[in-house]
Order: structure tokens, then sequence, then C-alpha cells
């Protein structure tokens, strides 16, 4: 079948050319443009490295089936009763150093409530993160209408931490269901293809300490403050992992959930 190379090349057409999903028959069309805008197969070519790293950091989870939980039919549903104990065994207080004033902070805490939303974030983070075309509904290019929309639909003030100093950019971000409703899902990413996400919802806790859980290669350090709670996801290098979420919880305090 012939096609006409007049045809402009899209830019979904360079993101399913990278992925191998564009048709045979427009595959030579395209290559033949990237020819004559390298500019433009620089930027292919960067995606290409960016999707290699993220199926050699990733694919060990891809093929997991979706949670029924993360259905977004559930954003409009009554809140969810939670089993208590989902990640129990994997969840312990966590402490360090001299940072007592933030990490063992609040005298209240609910941590089956605490630890069901650590399991719900830490699904959420296999899922999209490995997603190379479609991680995130909103992108961080429009940083001002995330954090609109998200606040809106959240009932809470949604700021998107700033975290270069920790080398990572916002992706984006999407609304996910929650225990009590919305939740917030912003997801960040570093030059390598490292990836974070910091997951928030209302969830009926005042406060609680913060707890940190590991499961394979991921890991998460989740707290609450002022009726919010928050679950920061990412590396299995606890120290890194500390680092992004500590960043994460002073912006979170000066915004006041």
């Amino acid at each position: 079948m012939m096609t006409d190379p007049t045809i402009p090349v899209t830019e979904d057409e360079l993101h399913a050319y990278v992925d191998n999903e564009l048709p045979a028959e427009r595959r030579g069309d395209v290559e033949r443009w990237l020819a004559t805008h390298p500019a433009e197969a620089e930027r292919v070519e960067s995606w290409r490295s960016m999707a290699e790293a993220l199926h050699a950091r990733y694919d060990s989870v891809v093929n997991e089936p979706v949670p029924p939980r993360l259905d977004l039919d559930q954003l409009d549903r009554r809140p969810r009763r939670w089993i208590i104990g989902a990640i129990a065994a994997s969840v312990a207080a966590f402490a360090v150093g001299n940072a007592t004033g933030w990490v063992a902070h609040g005298a209240a805490s609910s941590p089956s409530l605490l630890q069901n939303l650590t399991g719900e974030a830490l699904d959420a983070h296999r899922l999209y993160v490995v997603e190379v075309r479609h991680p995130v509904e909103v992108p961080g290019e429009e940083k001002a209408h995330l954090q609109q929309w998200l606040t809106r639909r959240c009932g809470r003030t949604v700021q998107a931490p700033e975290l270069e100093a920790t080398g990572l950019k916002l992706v984006g971000g999407r609304l996910l269901p929650g225990p009590t409703g919305p939740a917030s899902f912003l997801m960040y990413e570093s030059a390598s293809g490292e990836r974070f996400t910091v997951y928030a919802t209302k969830a009926g806790i005042e406060a609680a300490q913060m707890r940190y859980v590991a499961e394979g290669n991921t890991s998460a350090l989740a707290w609450a403050e002022r009726g919010v709670s928050y679950v920061v996801s990412g590396s299995s290098d606890r120290t890194r992992l500390t680092q992004v979420a500590r960043l994460v919880y002073d912006q979170s305090e000066r915004v006041g959930g």
C-alpha cells in the first residue's frame, strides 16, 4: 500500500515510530522526513533512549494487571471501607538521626489506613512509571492548569513540589481514586529516567508519623498532616527516597494541604 509522503508527520506518529506502532506503509515516509529534519531526529532518538531506560528499569512490573481499585469509575462512587493490614507486615516506623521533628512528628496515627493508602500509591506508581507516551493526564508544561484542576477536584490546595534540588523534573499528574474521594498523583523524572511519584488525598487522618515500606525494587515513605495523607514512591535506595520525601514534606508544610 502506497502513502502520500507529502502528508505532514505528526507528533503522534513520531511517538508511534519510537514505540514500533507506526503502520509499515508510513514508516518509510517518517524516516525520510527525519533524515531532513535533524533537530526532530535528535528528539526522537532521545525518546528512544528514554524508552530503553524505562524498559530496563521497569519491565519486571509492566505486565502486572491494573488493580481494580484504580478504576477511574471509582472516583464518583461512595467512599469505600478499607481492609485492615494489607501491607502491615512490611511497614515499620521510620526514624533518621536528628530529623525527629520531620520523621516522627505528630502524636496521633492511624497505621491501618495509612498502610492501605501506601498500597494504593505503590500500585499506582508501578502502573504508571512504565508508561512512555501516556504516564500522566496533564503534562508538567501545564503546571498551573494541573494544580488548578487537581485543587478543584480534590477539594484542597494542590501544589506540585519543586524537586529540582534532587535532580527531578515534573512530568505531570493525574487524578486517581482515593479512600474518601479523589487523590492527586504527580510524577517526577530525572535525566537518567528515574521516576518518583507523589500521591496525596484526604484520608481522615489528622496526623501520622512517617512510615517506610519496601516492595521489591520500589519503596515508599508515607505520612499524614492536617487531614491529608502523602505517599512518596520511587527508588529502593532509602537514602535517595528520603531526600525526595523530605523536600515534599517541607513544601507541603508551607502549603498546608
